[in-house]
Order: C-alpha cells, then structure tokens, then sequence
C-alpha cells in the first residue's frame, strides 16, 4: 500500500483536475446557449434556401446550371468534413470520421475516387494521416464561424464540380439533436436532389430577371454557402453540448476517484497510527 504522503499527492492532483473540468463545463455550458441562438437562426434561412434548389431540379428552364445536372457516371466524389478545432468533446469528432470513413469505403468499392475538403483543425490532422487528397481547408474558424471564412473552400469544390474534377458533392457534420444527443449528418449538395415536389405542376418555372443563367449559378452558390455555414454553426453548437456533457462526466468521476483515494489515505493513516501504537506498547512491555 502507498505511504499517506504519496496519496495526499494524488489527491491533491486530482482536485486540482476536477477544477480544470468544471471550468470547462460551465464554458461550455455558457457558449452553448449561444451557439444554440446561431444555429436556430441559421436553420430557417437554409431550409428554406434547400426547398427553393429542390423545386429547382423540377423546373423546366431555359438554362439548366451544371450543379443541376445529374451525371450518370461517377468517378469522383467530393466530401465536405466540418469537425472542431479542439478536442475534449466526446465522440463528436469520432463519430463524424468515422461517418466519413464509411461514405468514402463505399463509393471507393465503386470504383469512385474521393477527394475531401476539410473544416476544422482535428479533420485536416485526421485525414492528413490516412493520406488522403484534400483540395481544400479551413480552420480555426472560432466559437463564432463567418460564411466569409468558408467562401474560398467551398469554391474549390464548387469548381472542382462544375470542371467534371468531381461528380457528387457531398456534406458530412455532426447535427444537433439535443444537449445529449448529437449524430453525424450526410446529405448530399450536389447534383441537387428533388425534395417537396409532389404538389408541383407537370410543366412550370420561376420568372427570373435580369436572366437565368445568371440568377441560378448565384442562387446554387448561395445555397451550398449556406448548407455549410449552417453545417458550421450547427457542429458548434454540438461540440460545446459534447464537451459540457464530457467534462460534467469527467468532474464526476474525478468526484468518485477522490473519494475513493480518501477512503485509502484514511485506511493507510489508520494502519500507520495502528503500527505505531503497537510499536509503544512493545516497547513499554519490553521495559
């Protein structure tokens, strides 16, 4: 067993830890009231965007965007990966990798090839290892993510796609359910897919002005930017509900430990004063 002088030090340790944790869960706590604000704001907006591209697939228009066209051979996908910048929130980042991982297995035993853009520092570290190809990065984006510090990577993939470089565009983040809960999200943003249009007439357009090809190509550049900052927000606002949840696990189990490490310095302490005393008596029956 450990003299009463080492356990005090491991208890000691192990407060100073528990402090560390629970300032960390109450930052946490604090920013994910925040980040939640964002991302319920950034949701109408790309929801609605989402609905307009989707009636878009089924129009009839005179000019048909590239991003509209569906391609019958796929030889490359792209993935958009928004992971965090730091760590010590959970599985948050695991799951969405391994997410990744999948996706990628899967069009791989296609035949398709994948090449990745990357948002966050723990992505680009992770699939940095496995040598895969990124045509694009960002990271360090911060609590609070700008659509202007997402802009230059997302026109690399989209003109990897409007170039034929890639044939499928999709998107992989972590999505915010609740406080516990948060599940890696695929969609796909390119070729866009129909959605909600069985209400529709057979035949039917919007009205564009100045002119249609240049009101879509802008519109489908709006719509992935706003796919990907609400991908952006939404994975904040999971990271900071993962790590509150983690480091609330870590106090208590340090909590737990610190206890039990107590109830061995207190039985240790116990077994010294013991010895001692008994040390005393042989000492007084020797004299």
């Amino acid at each position: 067993m450990p003299g009463t002088k080492e356990i005090r030090a491991k208890i000691t340790s192990v407060k100073n830890t528990q402090k560390i944790t629970r300032a960390m869960q109450m930052v946490a706590t604090s920013k994910m009231r925040r980040a939640q604000e964002r991302m319920r704001a950034a949701r109408p907006y790309a929801e609605k965007m989402r609905n307009v591209i989707g009636h878009l697939t089924e129009a009839n228009p005179d000019y048909r965007s590239p991003y509209l066209q569906q391609r019958d051979t796929v030889r490359t996908i792209g993935i958009i990966v928004v992971s965090t910048d730091r760590g010590l929130a959970g599985a948050l980042n695991a799951n969405v990798f391994k997410q990744t991982l999948l996706l990628m297995r899967e069009w791989q035993g296609k035949g398709a090839t994948v090449k990745l853009c990357l948002i966050g520092a723990k992505g680009l570290a992770f699939f940095r290892r496995l040598d895969a190809q990124i045509l694009a990065s960002a990271s360090h984006l911060g609590d609070r993510p700008h659509v202007k510090d997402l802009i230059g990577t997302v026109k690399v993939m989209l003109d990897a796609y409007r170039d034929g470089e890639i044939d499928r565009l999709f998107l992989v983040n972590a999505e915010f359910v609740n406080t516990m809960t948060q599940r890696p999200s695929v969609a796909q943003l390119l070729p866009v897919q129909a959605i909600d249009t069985e209400d529709l007439s057979d035949h039917w357009d919007y009205i564009y002005e100045p002119e249609a090809a240049q009101i879509l190509d802008s519109l489908l550049m709006r719509y992935i930017e706003s796919q990907v900052y609400r991908a952006a927000v939404e994975n904040v606002a999971s990271e900071m509900a993962a790590r509150m949840v983690a480091m609330k696990a870590a106090t208590d189990n340090a909590g737990k430990l610190i206890n039990e490490m107590q109830l061995i310095y207190n039985k240790a302490r116990q077994a010294a004063i013991t010895k001692e005393l008994a040390e005393i008596v042989g000492g007084a029956a020797a004299v």
